[in-house]
């Protein structure tokens, strides 16, 4: 382990994704709620997505199987990890965390810490940048970063929820950080921002601990269960915080747009990832867009981008790639990344 005062670049060492088996077209949810495959294609870009299968898929499984795959990717074992930091939005219990949960299902000896982070669409980039500092000052060598999301079993799969239910999907992603094995190689940057005025566009409310009984609170307002998106007002924000934490991360480390290689969005819907590509003047093979098969994994849909793109072969040593996420809080974020 590095001394706590030597700063050091942490790079990605290993990748991995999981989604569930069960898929489901657009065409399936025409026969749920008053919707068409082509309404949701044209303001998503959607075509399917995942969903969990009972009795065999948890969020905290699904990280562990997408872990033990950037385990593998990185040339390392459950026993090499030292933190594991997990982004979700949709825990398995209200508590524990499902780190705790993942560091059981991967048989982890010797109490290795985990740190649940709740920044929902950004909370991969947000769990990275935490990850990344422990690693920079020499706390931790091997870091698990997870993000694993069951969306559909929250979702009102009626004609009232359809604007939201069209949109989310199931999946899980992981990376492996490790100190960078050459100089100048590895996390640049990463940025971090939240507007909390913008809280209730895109929330869900119950069931809420300021009640005096949530339970009942929260059956008793059954619709508040549901996600809830003012479309609109997320998407004009969206489109301009994306390109300026984006170039946030380029003017930091003095780079252009063009020195992109590959840009990997949230996926939070292609129209968004569209607009963005066009503002920052981006060629179609230097943006990486999977939502069209997976929908928004929120939490998860970087990491699983990324391990797309890599097993693609999207990526290669040298490339300066970025990673840029938007969603409920408001929260935004951005990593450059030296790979």
């Amino acid at each position: 382990m590095a001394s706590p005062t030597t700063l050091r670049h942490a790079e990605i060492a290993g990748v991995g994704h999981y989604v569930p088996d069960r898929v489901v077209k657009n065409a399936d949810l025409e026969q749920m709620m008053e919707t068409t495959d082509a309404w949701i294609q044209e303001r998503t870009g959607i075509q399917e997505r995942r969903w969990f299968e009972e009795g065999k898929d948890t969020t905290a499984g699904m990280g562990a199987e997408a872990a033990r795959r950037a385990l593998a990717n990185a040339g390392l074992t459950v026993e090499d990890v030292q933190l594991i930091v997990f982004a979700t939005l949709s825990p398995d219990y209200f508590f524990p965390g499902s780190g705790v949960l993942m560091q059981r299902e991967l048989g982890m000896t010797g109490n290795v810490p985990a740190l649940d982070v709740r920044n929902q669409c950004s909370g991969f980039i947000y769990g990275l940048s935490v990850a990344d500092q422990f690693v920079r000052t020499g706390m931790y060598d091997t870091v698990l970063v997870v993000g694993s999301e069951i969306h559909s079993s929250g979702l009102d799969k009626s004609t009232r929820g359809r604007a939201v239910s069209v949109i989310f999907g199931d999946g899980a992603g992981a990376v492996v950080l490790r100190p960078s094995s050459q100089e100048g190689h590895g996390i640049l940057s990463t940025h971090l921002h939240a507007q909390g005025e913008f809280a209730e566009e895109l929330i869900v409310k119950e069931p809420g601990s300021n009640r005096e009984n949530r339970v009942n609170y929260a059956i008793a307002n059954e619709a508040d269960m549901f996600p809830y998106m003012n479309g609109q007002n997320v998407f004009k924000h969206a489109v301009v915080r994306f390109p300026q934490v984006i170039k946030e991360a380029l003017d930091q480390n003095n780079y252009q747009p063009a020195d992109i290689d590959l840009l990997i969005p949230h996926q939070a819907n292609l129209r968004i990832t569209q607009y963005v590509q066009q503002k920052m003047g981006l060629p179609d093979d230097k943006v990486f867009s999977n939502i069209q098969r997976y929908g928004n994994t929120t939490a998860a849909s970087i990491p699983i981008a990324l391990s797309e793109a890599m097993q693609a072969g999207r990526i290669k040593r040298g490339d300066l790639v970025c990673l840029a996420a938007f969603g409920s809080g408001f929260t935004w974020a951005s990593a450059l990344i030296k790979w």
